[in-house]
């Protein structure tokens, strides 16, 4: 299997790339453009089998230097390729299936496919500029993903807010880039090597606080997050299910390939762990003040990644670099079941009173498993960062944690429930049978997985094991019913809460601006001032050719 990887690996690679890309140029040519968009859901299939490959064998790389672009695709990378993949290919096909004659659909198709290519392609990037190219790739396209379908007031204000959130990330870490490349004595651009150096780097600290500013607002970390809960509400469904399921992990491979994890940082390290608890906590809370069941799986993927947060925190702190496969694989489940969740709510709004009650059952098994259900992906991904939360604070913390992901996941069962019948609309059967096949898959593509981490399937039959991951659901589930039965006591808190109060400052600054405009024209209006800005621009140019 390793000769296989390392002799059809690299094609694969490159073509993991090229075939998005591929299929948006034939979308261009309208001879094409309907074949291209039958042929959109299978561009992520060579993505698929070099993850399988690389999970079967050995990692393996390609060069392009034609390009200056390099590709490397290891264990972690591979899960999360794997599960990105999939779902990619099952939301492609509930998309396609959608109504006819929606409005731009060629805007969306573009955005969909490029979006595509960056999510796909952050998993195997192996340099900074390849990095940067992709991970643009999916944060700036999927603004039309959010904000194309119908033009509102609030769609418009859900894209904007994530454009905002997206460019303040990415130019934090276009920063923090240009410090890992300084810090690096060789010059290289690798990945492997600028991490490599970050430990005895000068820019050391200051590098690491961007990579987790510039991640964190793209997995929402709080107090980063408030964009996810407007730009998943926005987004039509099979939007909403590869952003939440599969784009937003770009943060988290960020994480995993730039952290130092191997050199101890404790600071830093203990920082991201209780942030990253913070975030777990903050919404679950807020997602119970919720009613829309998209909202509520907002809230419960900014839960979900500030566990993730929190097991790569206290993997930098311990330097254990065992943590990136074991959060990749805690990660790539997340990835395929979100993914199955949001698909559920377009699915549930079309069965019906009469079959409401199995899709139900699905959402709750889909659900529960993000608490750490026994005989789901979910246990197994507690497994996977089990011992990242071994014993202290920590342990309490995570099993306090999957509580609070029941009773989220339970209200959102509830809410999901009492969806209006006016919102209730016929759908095709290729919508609900891509439904199911990418719940069934979020079932069954863990436990092939689990090995890859070295994960032992007989142990997660034990009744000690069953118990652990069994009692912390008990109290979620009394918790969830406790809410129900006050009435669903939570106050109404508006979706993406603290960008309500960010926009109320903006809004109050404004006068400030128009304050410095009047300041800048009145100075222009100074015969000198031309003359002084340039003497001045001069001097910095002097200062820094002498400084070089």
């Amino acid at each position: 299997m390793n000769a296989l990887a390392q002799a059809f690996g690299p094609a694969l690679l490159v073509a993991t790339m090229a075939a998005p890309l591929v299929v948006l140029a034939a979308s261009m040519w309208p001879g094409a453009r309907s074949l291209a968009r039958a042929m959109a859901p299978l561009a992520p299939l060579l993505a698929l089998a070099a993850a399988i490959l690389a999970l079967a064998g050995a990692p393996f790389g390609a060069e392009l230097p034609s390009l200056r672009m390099s590709f490397c695709l290891d264990r972690p990378g591979a899960m999360l390729l794997l599960a990105a993949a999939l779902v990619w290919i099952v939301s492609g096909v509930f998309a396609l299936a959608g109504p006819p004659g929606r409005p731009n659909a060629g805007r969306f198709a573009v955005s969909w496919l490029l979006t595509m290519t960056g999510s796909l392609g952050v998993f195997i990037a192996a340099d900074l500029l390849t990095f940067y190219l992709v991970y643009a790739l999916v944060s700036v396209p999927a603004y039309y993903l959010i904000a194309h379908d119908d033009g509102s007031a609030g769609s418009r204000r859900a894209g904007g807010v994530y454009m905002a959130f997206a460019l303040l990330g990415e130019a934090a870490l276009l920063i923090a880039f240009v410090l890992l490349a300084t810090g690096e004595p060789g010059g290289s651009l690798s990945i492997r090597d600028v991490v490599a150096a970050l430990p005895s780097s000068p820019w050391r600290d200051a590098a690491v606080g961007l990579l987790v500013v510039g991640f964190g607002m793209k997995i929402a970390l709080v107090p980063m997050h408030g964009w996810m809960p407007l730009s998943y509400a926005a987004a039509p469904i099979p939007a909403a299910a590869v952003l939440s399921g599969a784009a937003v992990k770009a943060g988290v491979i960020g994480l995993i390939r730039f952290l130092p994890l191997g050199a101890a940082m404790s600071g830093w390290g203990e920082a991201l762990a209780w942030a990253g608890f913070a975030s777990a906590f903050y919404g679950v809370a807020i997602g119970l003040a919720q009613k829309d069941p998209k909202t509520v799986l907002a809230y419960s993927s900014i839960s979900q990644m500030g566990v993730i947060a929190a097991a790569l925190g206290l993997g930098l702190a311990s330097g254990d670099q065992t943590a990136a496969p074991d959060v990749a694989f805690y990660a790539a489940n997340h990835t395929l079941v979100k993914a199955a969740l949001f698909l559920t709510i377009g699915a549930v709004a079309a069965l019906g009173e009469q079959r409401l009650l199995p899709g139900l059952i699905v959402a709750a098994l889909l659900g529960l498993s993000l608490g750490g259900l026994p005989l789901t992906g979910g246990e197994l991904a507690k497994l996977a960062v089990k011992d990242a939360f071994a014993d202290g604070a920590a342990k309490w913390a995570s099993q306090a944690s999957a509580a609070a992901s029941t009773a989220l996941m339970l209200h959102f069962v509830f809410r999901l429930a009492r969806t209006p019948r006016a919102e209730r609309a016929s759908a095709s059967p290729e919508r609900l049978w891509s439904w199911l096949v990418l719940a069934a898959l979020s079932m069954l593509v863990p436990w092939l997985m689990f090995p890859a981490i070295g994960g032992s399937l007989a142990d997660t039959v034990a009744a000690g094991t069953l118990w652990d991951a069994l009692w912390p659901m008990l109290i979620g589930a009394a918790l969830a019913g406790a809410f129900w039965a006050m009435g669903e006591p939570a106050p109404r808190i508006p979706p993406g809460d603290i960008v309500v109060a960010e926009e109320a400052a903006f809004r109050g600054l404004a006068p400030l601006g128009a304050l410095a405009e009047r300041i800048d024209w009145t100075f222009r209006q100074w015969p000198a001032a031309g003359l002084s800005l340039l003497t001045i621009a001069l001097a910095l140019a002097a200062a820094g050719f002498a400084s070089r």
